[in-house]
């Protein structure tokens, strides 16, 4: 349903179709186009789009249409299905005409690709003419419309004979007119005229005696006379009696031609049908390209989700006065049902809603509209709306009366597969108590979940919204520096009237203004003024966060690092430790085997003097020589624990251990040399902080200190750590580059390249970048996907719009 009856009036949908029903070749797409209306069926909604963007798609490619003769000869075809009946001689020609441009269209739409255009192939194979109609046509009438003299041998005969009487009539009357003048009773300069489609001489009235024949005519005065001589009157006779002849044998091959047609009938009626709808999907598609109309992908649920739309006739009409047009991006989703759009007047607002209305009544007309085609639009079973001055001397009803007549209906019949639209919303009445019955209705609409747009300078509906109660604001964005609007919406935020800033722009009393003021109150003047600031600390604090977000993830990133190296470093340890041991382990053996190697010597000996003497030599060199290969071990042990990290003690610092360690100590991680403060004890496990970092590790591995130094050694490890983030993110932030080139590069080197930028993206929280790898044989782009493919941390990508790239540019949405 739509309402009022008056809406396609409203929201000036009643002169686009004007538009389109002049574009019209015949009468019967003129009659489509009348019979064009509002429709809830997604497969007949699409159908009618697609027919028309597939026609456009034929323009757009240059492809020549015949564009004349589409004549409607339905009734006439129609009164011939009797027995008896024939078609005259004119429309027989109107026959021929229009079924050869029927004939050229159905061999166009045979010959286009099916997957381009399915449905115009569809129409052309709906099309069937038996072959033998326009041939015996075309045998029987010429180029100009007149029977050919051979459309039969008995008419060749007859227009024989008469071409022969005309002639020797015209013989005789050259002879007469000769004999008369050389007899003085005409002047030389006289010349054979013609009176009824007969030969006449003119003579003067006082000669007409003189000629033998019939008086055809006289002059106006009376003093000439118009005779057809006796013998030419003779011939003329038998002229006319061939005349008839003729006639009646065209009527005979008329009929006889009418027979043979009369059982293709049915098939003819439906070619013209076919002939129309073509003539109306040509003028919806001639419509598209002048106002640069898409299809918008289409939903079953009732939804708008437009980007850079344009009310169609405000474009055509700036593009005229080579005006420049703002378009409009909107959304209406479940949870974002109904949008109030506030700002200064003559700043967009009633054209922002008019253009709601009329670009989705349109395309559940099956016209395309113009957005982005990445644009999506639902189906609606309803829309009212709500505009202007309706006040009607008939019923006695006032504006306001009239408004209320229309919420009442919009009310009781509004759903949630309704569309409202509702200018000025509360205006009419007293504004206290007019804003309070829009605020009710308004909050009745949302409870029904109802989609919808309002205009409005009311405060009290401003505030109605609220995150996630399906009511939203959008403003119509003010340049406060040149006071003057800028057509822009903004969906999230109320705007402002302006009316005091306009008042004085235009040079209104600043004594009177300065009373207006005192009058208004501050409370209502803060909060316009609160509005102005609020587009400025909204978009500080959107970049606040986005600091904030960058900064979370990229220190995320450091803790997931550190924990790797920590892990790898314990690992390490644990192999050196376990070297160290075995190397120990050998060096003692080693000391028993000589201790027992010279114990057995002095037995041997039996305590000789001198062989003991020299034992103990021998024992003194062999135990310089594992002192010396134990420090060795010791040595290397120490250098890898100071290469790997795990002895770094700080030189100079004062520590004293204690065993018990509680939350809010400040301890010391000996592994990495590094002070923070314990925030939670479980067991055997403690979680210290380094700044904003938490780390969980064993209570073994860290000390408590108590030294005064600890505080400010802690305190000037988290300056260095904080210094050592931003750094870093400061100098990711200025040389990143939402787009990356391979183009050129190598297979292998390419996709390194696009995982490096991969990672710095998702450091620095970005949502969407682009890699241009260039079309040429489409190998880049390949192995870019294929890898794309493998990347958990990528949502989607494709192709970016053909007029930024296409197949040379792949678009990378991140999670």
């Amino acid at each position: 349903m739509v309402y009022p009856r008056n809406f396609e009036n409203k929201i000036e949908f009643d002169v686009i179709r004007q538009m389109i029903w002049a574009n019209c070749i015949s009468q019967m797409g003129k009659e489509l186009v009348d019979k064009m209306q509002f429709s809830i069926r997604l497969e007949e909604i699409k159908l009618l789009l697609d027919q028309t963007i597939e026609f456009k798609q034929l323009f757009d490619e240059g492809k020549n249409f015949p564009s004349q003769d589409y004549f409607d000869l339905r009734d006439e075809l129609q009164q011939v299905k009797i027995e008896g009946t024939y078609l005259a001689q004119e429309v027989l020609f109107d026959l021929k005409t229009s079924l050869e441009i029927i004939n050229d269209i159905a061999l166009i739409f045979h010959n286009l690709n099916p997957k381009d255009y399915p449905n115009l192939r569809e129409i052309g194979e709906r099309i069937i003419l038996a072959p033998f109609i326009i041939k015996n046509i075309s045998f029987i009438v010429d180029d100009s419309g007149e029977i050919k003299d051979h459309a039969s041998p008995e008419l060749a005969t007859i227009r024989k004979k008469i071409g022969d009487k005309e002639k020797a009539a015209n013989r005789k009357i050259i002879q007469a007119l000769k004999s008369a003048k050389s007899s003085g009773w005409i002047a030389d300069d006289v010349e054979i005229s013609i009176r009824d489609g007969r030969q006449v001489i003119p003579i003067p009235v006082s000669h007409k005696r003189r000629i033998q024949g019939l008086i055809l005519d006289e002059s106006s005065t009376g003093q000439t006379v118009f005779i057809e001589p006796g013998d030419v009157l003779e011939i003329n006779n038998e002229i006319r009696e061939f005349q008839g002849a003729e006639r009646r044998e065209i009527i005979r091959i008329l009929k006889q031609f009418t027979s043979e047609l009369r059982p293709f009938i049915p098939e003819l009626i439906n070619a013209y049908k076919e002939l129309g709808l073509i003539d109306f999907i040509r003028a919806k598609a001639k419509f598209a390209i002048k106002i640069n109309g898409n299809k918008p992908t289409l939903k079953e649920n009732p939804l708008v989700n437009w980007n850079e739309a344009i009310h169609p006739l405000l474009y055509l009409n700036h593009t005229k006065l080579n005006k420049p047009i703002i378009p409009l991006s909107i959304s209406l989703d479940a949870e974002n049902r109904i949008l109030v759009i506030s700002g200064p007047n003559a700043g967009g607002k009633s054209v922002c809603l008019k253009s709601v209305g009329l670009l989705q009544y349109m395309v559940q007309c099956g016209l395309p509209i113009p957005v982005k085609d990445d644009s999506t639009a639902g189906i609606f079973e309803h829309i009212f709306i709500d505009i202007g001055d309706e006040q009607s001397l008939e019923s006695d009803l006032s504006t306001y009366s009239s408004h209320l007549l229309n919420m009442k209906n919009l009310v009781l019949k509004g759903d949630d597969k309704s569309l409202f639209l509702i200018d000025e919303f509360g205006t009419g009445t007293e504004p206290q108590l007019g804003g309070a019955i829009a605020e009710a209705i308004l909050e009745k609409l949302n409870e029904k979940k109802c989609f919808g747009v309002v205009t409005t300078h009311y405060s009290n509906l401003k505030l109605l919204a609220r995150q996630g109660n399906g009511i939203v604001n959008g403003a119509m964005l003010f340049d406060s520096q040149k006071m003057e609007p800028l057509y822009q919406l903004v969906i999230g935020k109320p705007g402002s009237s302006f009316a005091f800033e306009i008042a004085r722009k235009i040079g209104f009393p600043r004594e009177i203004l300065q009373q207006a003021e005192q009058k208004t109150g501050k409370k209502q003047l803060d909060f316009d003024e609160q509005l102005q600031q609020l587009d400025i600390e909204k978009k500080e604090i959107d970049r606040k966060k986005q600091e904030f977000q960058v900064a979370d993830t990229f220190i995320n990133e450091l803790v997931k690092k550190y924990e790797t190296l920590l892990n790898d470093l314990e690992s390490k340890k644990k192999n050196i430790l376990a070297d160290a041991q075995k190397e120990a382990f050998d060096l003692i053996n080693s000391s028993n085997k000589l201790i027992e190697n010279t114990i057995r010597e002095i037995k041997e000996s039996n305590a000789d003097k001198q062989k003991t003497k020299e034992v103990r030599e021998e024992l003194t060199v062999k135990k310089e020589k594992l002192k010396s290969d134990l420090q060795k071990v010791s040595f290397n042990l120490k250098s890898k624990h100071t290469e790997k990290g795990l002895n770094k003690n700080v030189e100079g610092e004062k520590k004293v251990i204690e065993k018990k360690i509680r939350v809010g100590d400040i301890v010391n991680l000996p592994e990495e040399n590094a002070n923070g403060e314990v925030i939670s004890v479980n067991g055997n496990e403690v979680v210290i902080a380094f700044n904003s970092i938490t780390l969980k590790t064993d209570l073994k591995k860290v000390e408590k200190i108590i030294d005064k130094e600890s505080k400010k050694s802690t305190s000037n490890l988290q300056k260095t750590f904080r210094s050592g983030i931003y750094d870093k993110l400061n100098d990711k932030l200025t040389n990143f580059s939402f787009q990356l080139d391979i183009r050129g590069v190598r297979g292998e080197e390419a996709i390194e390249k696009v995982k490096q930028y991969i990672d710095d993206a998702l450091i620095l929280n970005m949502r969407e970048i682009k890699i241009l790898h260039g079309k040429g044989h489409g190998i880049l782009r390949t192995i870019t996907h294929d890898y794309l493919a493998t990347v958990p941390e990528v949502k989607e990508f494709r192709d970016e719009h053909i007029e930024r790239g296409g197949h040379g540019v792949t678009l990378v949405i991140l999670k």
